[in-house]
C-alpha cells in the first residue's frame, strides 16, 4: 500500500467518493509507477544524477538555466516553503505570473515539497481570484511582483490567504533574497504516486470554473503518453508555447514534456504573432505549440521566414479548422499535429500526426487511453455514429468538492462535453461541444461547421457562431464576426458572408444574423467563450 506525505488532508478529504471516479487504466508499460513517487524527482533531479547536469533547461530573455542550475533554484524555493515559510505537504501554494523561469522554478518547487500547486491564469481579476483561493483554502501564494494589485486585493477579502511572497521584484526584495539564504539540496518530499500535485482550475469557457485534482502519478502519465507516442519528444528537441503554464495544455507543452525527455523549453511572457516567429529562429526551436488562432495569425508572416530548425507544430485548446491547417502547411511545409485534451483529463488523449493525419480528423485514440461514442442513454454507438464523447485512460476527472463530478463521470467514463463521429477506420472527428448543438426549425446545427465555412472567406479574420432567439424560428444561427483590416462590416459584407457559406455547406445552415465585432471573448486560455455570446443573446429576449 502507498502511504500518502501529507500530513494536511483537506484536498484528499474533498475528492468524489471512490464510487464516482472514473476507470483508471494502466495498459501500457510506460504508465506503471512505483506506489511512492515524486513527479519532480523524476522530471528534475534523474537528469542531472545521470550527469545531463550542463544540459540546457530552460531559455529566457534572461539567459539560460542548466538542469543543475535549475535544481539549484527550485530547492532554494523548496526549502524557503517549509522551512522559512513553514508549511506542510498538503498545503496549497497559489502560482500568480506569466511564463518566465521563476514561475516554473516555483511550480516544481512547490511539488518536491510535497505542496499542491494551483496555478492561476495571470489576468484573473480579484473575483476570480478569490474564487479559486476559497475553493482551494490557499494558505500562501508566490507571485510576480507586476502582478500583485488584485491578489492584494483579493487576499482583503480571503482571511485563509495568510501569506503572499513575491518573485521579480526590482526592489531587490522577496523570494530571491529568501532564496539567497538556502544552498543546501532538497531531499524530495516520499510522496505517494497517488497524492495529489496539482489543483489547476478549468478555464471558463463553459461557465463557473471547476477546481480539478492532479496527482504526481498523472504528471508523468501525461509525458509519457501523447508527446512520446505522437509527437516523438527527444532530449534534442527545443519547446516553445503560447498557452499559459496556469492552463493544463501550457503546463505540459512547456514545462513537463521537455523536462520528462531531458530536452529544453523558452520561457517568454509575451507574444505576438510576428514575435512568436522570431523567437523561433532566435532559441533554434523544434516544436511549437498554440491554438489554431495563433498558428492563422503566424500563418501569413511565416511564409516570409526561414525556420530551418523547426519540425513539429501542436495545436490543441479549440477544433482545428480545415483551413487554418492548410495555411500553417503552404507557409511552413509542417503538419500540424491536432489534439483534443481537457483539464479534467489533464492533456491531450486523442491526436495524429505525420501520414497519420486527415484533414478535418482529430485523430485517433492515442496509446495508454480508451475512447469511444455514447448515445444519451450511455451506450456505445457502432461506426459511423454521432454522439458524446467517452474518454479513459490513466488520467481521468477527480472534481474538488463538486456536485458536477457526477454529470462528467457516469459508469466509469469521462464525458468531455464534446459531440464527435468515429469512422470505420477509428479517426475521431469533431462535430460540437454539447452545447453548441444549434437546434433550428427542427434541424440540429452544429456551430464549429458553420465557422469553418466563415473562415474560408478571405475577409473573415475569426468568429464564432451560436443559437439566438428568434420570434419566428425559435432559434436562429448568428455569427459573430472579426474582420480583416480594410473590409467594412455593412450590409453587403453580410450577404456576401451568408452566399458564401450556403456555397459550402447545407444552405439550412448559413447564418440567419451576422454581427460584426472588433473581438470575440476568450477566456484565459484563448477559448472563444460562446456561452457569454449565448447569454447575451438571451438576454435581449
Amino acid at each position: 500500500m502507498s502511504v500518502s506525505a501529507h500530513r494536511d488532508t483537506f484536498v484528499r478529504d474533498r475528492m468524489p467518493p471512490r464510487d464516482q471516479w472514473p476507470d483508471l487504466i494502466f495498459t501500457i508499460p510506460a504508465v506503471q509507477y512505483p506506489e511512492q513517487l515524486n513527479c519532480v524527482t523524476e522530471l528534475l533531479d534523474t537528469w542531472v544524477s545521470q550527469g545531463r547536469g550542463d544540459a540546457p533547461a530552460i531559455f529566457s530573455a534572461d539567459g539560460m538555466l542548466t538542469y543543475r542550475q535549475l535544481q539549484e533554484r527550485v530547492d532554494q524555493v523548496a526549502h524557503v516553503l517549509t522551512d522559512d515559510l513553514g508549511l506542510i505537504p498538503g498545503n496549497r501554494v497559489l502560482l500568480r505570473s506569466p511564463n518566465n523561469p521563476m514561475l516554473a522554478i516555483c511550480w516544481l518547487a512547490v511539488v518536491k515539497a510535497g505542496l499542491i500547486a494551483v496555478p492561476t491564469m495571470p489576468l484573473l481579476r480579484e473575483k476570480e481570484l478569490v474564487e479559486v483561493i476559497e475553493k482551494a483554502q490557499v494558505g500562501t501564494a508566490l507571485c510576480d511582483k507586476a502582478f500583485a494589485d488584485e491578489l492584494q486585493t483579493a487576499q482583503k477579502r480571503c482571511p485563509v490567504l495568510k501569506q503572499i511572497v513575491y518573485c521579480n521584484d526590482a526592489a531587490g526584495a522577496g523570494l530571491e533574497e529568501r532564496m539567497s539564504g538556502w544552498h543546501e539540496p532538497y531531499d524530495a518530499a516520499a510522496t505517494a504516486a497517488d497524492d495529489p500535485a496539482l489543483v489547476a482550475f478549468t478555464s471558463g469557457s463553459t461557465g463557473k470554473p471547476k477546481a480539478t485534482i492532479h496527482a504526481h502519478r498523472d504528471i508523468l502519465a501525461i509525458c509519457d503518453c501523447f508527446p512520446k507516442s505522437i509527437v516523438q519528444l527527444s532530449a534534442n528537441d527545443i519547446c516553445m508555447g503560447t498557452p499559459p503554464l496556469a492552463f493544463t495544455f501550457g503546463l505540459g507543452a512547456s514545462l513537463t514534456f521537455p523536462l520528462r525527455v531531458g530536452g529544453a523549453t523558452v520561457l517568454l511572457e509575451k507574444f505576438t504573432p510576428e514575435s512568436f516567429l522570431q523567437a523561433i529562429k532566435e532559441y533554434r526551436v523544434t516544436v511549437t505549440w498554440s491554438s489554431p488562432l495563433f498558428y492563422r495569425q503566424m500563418a501569413g508572416s511565416a511564409k516570409k521566414l526561414e525556420l530551418p530548425t523547426l519540425q513539429k507544430s501542436v495545436s490543441a485548446g479549440e477544433a482545428l479548422p480545415v483551413s487554418t491547417r492548410t495555411l500553417w502547411r503552404e507557409a511552413t511545409g509542417i503538419e500540424i499535429i491536432d489534439g483534443i485534451g481537457a483539464t479534467e483529463m489533464l492533456h491531450i488523449f486523442i491526436a495524429s500526426a505525420g501520414e497519420e493525419v486527415r484533414p478535418g480528423a482529430t485523430g485517433k485514440v492515442i496509446p495508454g487511453y480508451e475512447a469511444c461514442i455514447l448515445d444519451g442513454n450511455g451506450q456505445a454507438l457502432p461506426a459511423g455514429s454521432i454522439g458524446r464523447l467517452a474518454v479513459k485512460g490513466p488520467t481521468g476527472c477527480r472534481y474538488l468538492d463538486d456536485e458536477r463530478q457526477r454529470i462528467y463521470v457516469q459508469d466509469g467514463w469521462n464525458l468531455t462535453g464534446d459531440v464527435y463521429l468515429l469512422d470505420a477506420d477509428g479517426y475521431f472527428w469533431f462535430q460540437a461541444r454539447a452545447d453548441d448543438i444549434i437546434v433550428t426549425a427542427g434541424y440540429n446545427v452544429a456551430g464549429p461547421e458553420v465557422e469553418e465555412a466563415l473562415l474560408m472567406h478571405p475577409a473573415v479574420a475569426e468568429c464564432a457562431v451560436v443559437g439566438a432567439p428568434d420570434e419566428v424560428r425559435g432559434t436562429i444561427v448568428k455569427a459573430f464576426v472579426v474582420l480583416r483590416s480594410g473590409h467594412a462590416g455593412d450590409d453587403a459584407m453580410k450577404r456576401m458572408l451568408q452566399d458564401f457559406v450556403k456555397q459550402r455547406i447545407a444552405p439550412y445552415k448559413y447564418p440567419r444574423a451576422i454581427e460584426f465585432c472588433d473581438a470575440l471573448p476568450r477566456a484565459g486560455t484563448g477559448k472563444v467563450q460562446r456561452y457569454r455570446l449565448r447569454q447575451r443573446e438571451q438576454g435581449k429576449v
